[in-house]
């Protein structure tokens, strides 16, 4: 049975990955080069639409690009040890939990900041004030 080859079009929309994003990921090396047909257009086939499902999945789930790149070799990797890829699964949550945090506190001061400005017609704004001190409340 032959292997289905598809258009970077068809692809992206089977993928959900821009056409732009693939070209980028195999700029990158996250995809193997493709074969071209004579007028140099780029041929698609399922594994490698499978891969870009892949990536925009690990995308959508907040992985960088190098930790996307390892992710994918551990997943090619068939003799991969699954402990490598809960490392790097609970490293990216810890890392999404301290990013949280730090949204959080800036919420909260500008929620504080906001409360102390009367916004009204007045010159006076603790916002500004603040933005202008430089101060990390």
């Amino acid at each position: 049975m032959e292997a289905t080859v598809m258009n970077i079009g068809e692809a992206s929309r089977q993928s959900a990955v821009s056409a732009k994003m693939i070209r980028h990921y195999e700029d990158l090396g996250l995809l193997p080069r493709v074969p071209r047909t004579d007028s140099g257009y780029r041929q698609y086939d399922e594994a490698t639409v499978h891969t870009l499902r892949f990536i925009r999945r690990a995308r959508d789930l907040g992985f960088g690009l190098p930790e996307i790149e390892t992710l994918l070799g551990l997943w090619h990797n068939r003799r991969r040890s699954s402990k490598d890829v809960k490392r790097i699964a609970l490293e990216h949550a810890a890392d999404l939990e301290r990013r949280i945090e730090e949204m959080r506190a800036m919420q909260r001061t500008l929620q504080h900041l906001a409360h102390g400005c009367h916004g009204d017609e007045r010159p006076d704004c603790p916002i500004l004030d603040d933005l202008a001190g430089g101060r990390a409340d």
